[in-house]
């Protein structure tokens, strides 16, 4: 159990199964439509090259007081209060009237405006180069959590002071340049 960062495939973005975010994904489209902008709607078909997830399991304490550090209170908001990424340039955040895992609005933000966030943060705390993206997932949660990161903090940086909080920028980071390079949809789930 616990919350999950995952990519989402074509099946899935416009399904109306369950596990399916075709609501999301149609009220998404009217709302980009009336601000004339076009629909999402190149969502890459099923691969296991898609995939992509991450537990949120440490805890968030020292990652919001880095936010708050470095970050407006509306960029906080733009890099954490969304519910659905997708890889589109989104001048502000959209709210649809739709539900989502844990919301009863989804809020979707654009993953080039979290990338630049969280590239922020990751630069503010000298955040070292992460494992190369993988195919397998909870690669950044095991890496963090069971891995070497423990090992590596002992390098230069700021970014092993907090490993917790240093977990959470490379996780915003890598959804971000995940959606960017699947051309997918992030979801909680």
């Amino acid at each position: 159990m616990g919350v999950y960062l995952v990519s989402v495939d074509a099946q899935d973005w416009r399904g109306d199964h369950e596990g399916g975010h075709g609501a999301i994904a149609s009220a998404l489209d009217d709302e980009l439509s009336r601000r004339g902008l076009p629909p999402y709607a190149s969502v890459p078909r099923e691969s296991r090259a898609l995939e992509f997830e991450e537990k949120l399991s440490p805890p968030m304490d020292g990652f919001v007081e880095l936010c708050r550090a470095y970050l407006t209170r509306d960029e906080v908001e733009t890099l954490c209060g969304w519910s659905v990424l997708v890889p589109v340039s989104l001048d502000q955040e959209i709210s649809v009237p739709v539900g989502s895992a844990y919301t009863d609005t989804t809020v979707v933000a654009g993953a080039p405006q979290v990338l630049a966030l969280a590239e922020r943060l990751a630069s503010a705390i000298a955040l070292p180069p992460m494992p190369p993206v993988t195919n397998r997932n909870l690669g950044l949660t095991s890496w963090f959590l069971d891995g070497p990161a423990k090992e590596t903090a002992v390098g230069p940086g700021p970014w092993g002071d907090d490993l917790d909080a240093s977990f959470y920028v490379a996780l915003y980071l890598r959804a971000a340049q995940h959606s960017l390079h699947r051309g997918c949809p992030i979801v909680y789930s």
